[in-house]
């Protein structure tokens, strides 16, 4: 086991922001200390993501960042101050050049679908929360709109789904991903959709506000 994985299979993320002074409260939430932050948007589990500025990583990648040093640096000082067995790999037959290539480059692309997975659950949580609020029924009687609705059916889901990519294993989010992948390819593309409508309403309301200005002028 080399330096990078020990530390990754014996410190969190959430075990370190704690130990370097990041106070975290029982939802596993803190202030990102990557952004001026106001309130707690980020979240550290095994790994953490932070909602506001979307950074994201392991508990390597933390480190690094919080003392803009290189990730071999930020691994070295977690063994220190965790006290972290590894084995320096001097020992350790090399892999030959060409397959650990490959290794690297479906490593790389299995990232590029983590973060892409991420970032369209994420983007979603937050589309049910603003239809959770702007749909909201003024009374009891009144029908659910179908964005209030669906807000209703699916956010807890989306919430547990996100909490996933965070804190399990790279084996568990990778069947997440591939059990989900055409349906996050459909609700990217319906996502857009519904982006792409409202604007085109905002700007048909701001051009009848416009026109209706200058009438009354």
């Amino acid at each position: 086991m080399n330096i990078f994985e020990a530390v990754k299979q014996s410190v969190t993320t959430r075990q370190a922001a704690e130990h370097y002074g990041i106070r975290v409260n029982r939802n596993g939430m803190c202030v990102c200390p990557f952004h001026n932050d106001k309130n707690p948007s980020m979240k550290v589990d095994r790994r953490f993501h932070c909602f506001g500025c979307q950074a994201d990583g392991d508990v390597i990648d933390f480190v690094a960042r919080l003392y803009g040093i290189t990730g071999r640096e930020a691994a070295l000082r977690l063994v220190q101050d965790f006290s972290i067995p590894y084995r320096n790999g001097r020992d350790v037959h090399k892999t030959p050049i060409i397959p650990r290539l490959r290794q690297e480059r479906e490593k790389q692309r299995i990232k590029r679908k983590e973060q892409h997975c991420f970032k369209v659950l994420s983007d979603y949580y937050h589309l049910l929360c603003r239809w959770e609020t702007d749909f909201a029924p003024q009374t009891a009687e009144e029908e659910w709109n179908p964005r209030f609705a669906e807000s209703m059916q699916y956010k807890s889901y989306v919430g547990h789904l996100l909490d996933v990519m965070l804190s399990s294993d790279m084996e568990e989010r990778t069947s997440l991903i591939n059990r989900y992948e055409k349906e996050l390819e459909n609700l990217e593309q319906r996502m857009e959709a519904f982006s792409n409508g409202d604007r085109v309403n905002r700007n048909r309301s701001h051009s009848h506000s416009r026109s209706t200005s200058t009438l009354e002028y």
